[in-house]
């Protein structure tokens, strides 16, 4: 194990304990991950949310050997105040990771750093260690699992009996993502290996059965006999950090010729699909409470074999028993089920799914003029500001180093269009911000806003936001060169992100991040300047629906919006004039239904052109003020 590992305080709500968790469940899965991991890196401190909270709330046997201490939310690092727990700061720190699925990734691999034995807990990352690292405003995944489904529990636990009959929506939506085929990176080889094995093992059975009982076998009559899936051979082999003996013999010439289409799909084994992740661990949990509050109303869960096939196949998982027995949570033995055949499965379709795409967001056939055609017949076209300070500029040479873009591995030439970028946003957040602001940059990237604003204004308080780490880092280690000491650094999703400010920035904030920094500053009732990007990654989330303003509903479809979305992304330069000419009335478009949507809300919104507009393809800014 490695020596000398700082410090760093993780903070959990608690609001009350039921049976053998703490709620709310982001608390108790971040308690079981520790136990899981058997990490003793952090200070772990408990929030009380309520005002009556003493000691002798908390048993000491549903914290495992965890010590744990009692801080009230007033006692909080004043960044940590800011955010939704659990929260994860170094001590005395100004860097600040919240939300359950960075503060548990985060845990994952600081484990790892101290100790890389522990390879078993990396692999709990999954493929490119990308388990549940997009955020869950964007990602249905991590919204089902880091949201969705812990709410959904703790509802359905406070629910009276009346109004807790029915499985809740969010529950069913997992168990028909268990029953959806998995897609792997080394997805064809193991298809082929399940073809290989199922071959395999109908040519050893049959003969063994007489005539009568192969036919029923080929009729889909399981063997009761039959090996392991090769899905669960593989799934345990990485587990145990062995060869898959059975499943990586070569394959035959006749596997090897058969068609990608024409081979057997795999079956869900855990969560994410093959392999054991920290979605497994985020979830089991949450099901567990799920299933023992079912078991005591009675309810019968025929409707939910894969869950349960799950939950049995988590506790055979090394480590995880061991866990649960630490935190003190008594894991159900459930019998294997298969629905009733007078039962008959709810049908999902049902299911109200908001998570479902728009289909009709497939394909787009045609250009945008019939949906600028509509629009115009209706009086509504592309309509830009005049700059308010189109010559302003930085003094960027009279600048230490490490307030420029170009610190880094950036071009001369990009370097020089990010410094006309900043120019415009600076000089837009300079008219609007008084001393003692506080002045958060959205997903901040490597700080190239937030830096200099911190530089430019040392009276204001500035928060740079941004959910990917290393970027973070980056801009923390540029901060701590110029000795910066009014910024902040907090590696969280725009939602877990709740203190006061005054004036939202974000340059270049990608596809729907534009309409959440927007919503963010509606909220705070603080005035904006963004710069939106990548419009075509726009389409409609289970928070947001487009078109955003009342006038663009009552004329424009989703698919027609969608369409201005696309082609409002076709500015770069190497297209013909006259593309990139429909490419920014179509940005302007789509930024004027955004603005109209702000208005509604009481504020004073203009789009503008930066200058000079070859500063980026994607040069409209927005300035709003209440």
């Amino acid at each position: 194990m490695k020596d000398s590992v700082v410090e760093e305080h993780l903070y959990l709500a608690f609001s009350h304990q039921y049976r053998d968790s703490i709620f709310p469940l982001h608390t108790s899965i971040s308690l079981f991950l520790l136990s899981y991991c058997d990490c003793k890196l952090f200070k772990i401190f408990l929030v009380p949310t309520g005002k009556d909270v003493g000691d002798q709330c908390v048993t000491k046997n549903l914290l495992g050997d965890l010590e744990v201490h009692l801080i009230s939310r007033c006692q909080l690092p004043v960044v940590v105040q800011s955010c939704s727990l659990p929260a994860v700061v170094v001590k005395d720190g100004k860097f600040c990771r919240a939300g359950l699925s960075v503060v548990l990734r985060h845990i994952i691999q600081k484990t790892y750093e101290a100790d890389p034995s522990k390879k078993d807990v990396l692999e709990l990352l999954g493929f490119k260690k990308t388990c549940l690292k997009a955020c869950a405003e964007v990602s249905q995944w991590t919204r089902l699992c880091e949201i969705s489904i812990p709410l959904a529990v703790e509802r359905f636990l406070t629910a009276s009996p009346e109004h807790c009959q029915a499985i809740p929506p969010d529950i069913l939506q997992f168990e028909r993502k268990l029953g959806e085929p998995v897609r792997v990176h080394n997805d064809d080889k193991i298809r082929r290996q399940k073809l290989q094995q199922q071959k395999a093992s109908a040519k050893a059975a049959v003969p063994v059965l007489g005539k009568e009982a192969t036919e029923e076998l080929k009729a889909g009559e399981v063997n009761e006999h039959q090996p392991p899936s090769l899905e669960l051979s593989v799934a345990f082999s990485k587990l145990l950090v062995q060869e898959a003996s059975d499943a990586v013999n070569r394959e035959d010439p006749h596997i090897r010729r058969t068609k990608t289409s024409d081979l057997p799909l795999l079956d869900h084994i855990f969560a994410e699909g093959l392999y054991f992740t920290v979605a497994d661990l985020v979830l089991l949990p949450c099901i567990h409470q799920f299933l023992v509050s079912s078991k005591k109303q009675g309810k019968n869960l025929v409707n939910l074999p894969l869950i349960s096939t799950w939950y049995r196949r988590v506790q055979e998982v090394p480590g995880v028993k061991k866990a649960a027995g630490k935190c003190n949570m008594e894991l159900l033995q459930l019998p294997e089920l298969m629905p009733a055949p007078e039962e008959q499965p709810q049908d999902f379709s049902s299911v109200p799914d908001e998570l479902e795409e728009e289909s009709e967001d497939s394909n787009f056939i045609g250009g945008p003029r019939p949906t600028m055609t509509k629009l115009m017949e209706n009086g509504i076209e592309a309509k830009f500001s005049p700059h308010p300070c189109p010559n302003w500029t930085l003094d960027w040479t009279s600048l230490p180093s490490a307030v420029s873009p170009g610190e880094g591995k950036m071009s001369r030439e990009r370097a020089l269009r990010k410094q006309q970028q900043l120019n415009n946003l600076v000089a837009a957040v300079t008219k609007l911000a008084k001393p003692g602001d506080v002045i958060v940059d959205f997903c901040s990237g490597g700080g190239h806003v937030g830096i200099v604003l911190a530089h430019m204004m040392p009276s204001c308080q500035v928060v740079l936001i941004e959910n990917k780490e290393l970027s973070l880092i980056r801009a923390k280690d540029r901060s701590d060169e110029l000795g910066l000491n009014n910024i902040w650094f907090i590696q969280a999703n725009l939602d877990y992100f709740n203190g006061t400010f005054n004036i939202g920035v974000a340059l270049h904030a990608c596809g729907v991040a534009t309409d959440m920094v927007i919503e963010h500053c509606i909220k705070a009732r603080a005035a904006f300047v963004i710069s939106p990007c990548c419009y075509g990654f726009i389409q409609n989330t289970v928070k947001f629906k487009y078109p955003r303003s009342h006038q663009f509903k009552e004329i424009l479809s989703y698919k027609e919006h969608m369409i201005l979305c696309r082609f409002a992304d076709q500015t770069a330069v190497q297209l013909p004039p006259e593309r990139r000419l429909i490419g920014k009335q179509c940005m302007g478009l789509v930024d004027l239904d955004r603005a109209w949507a702000a208005e509604e809300h009481d504020y004073s919104v203009q789009v503008i052109s930066m200058e000079p507009e070859s500063c980026s393809p994607k040069n409209n800014m927005f300035v709003g003020t209440p």
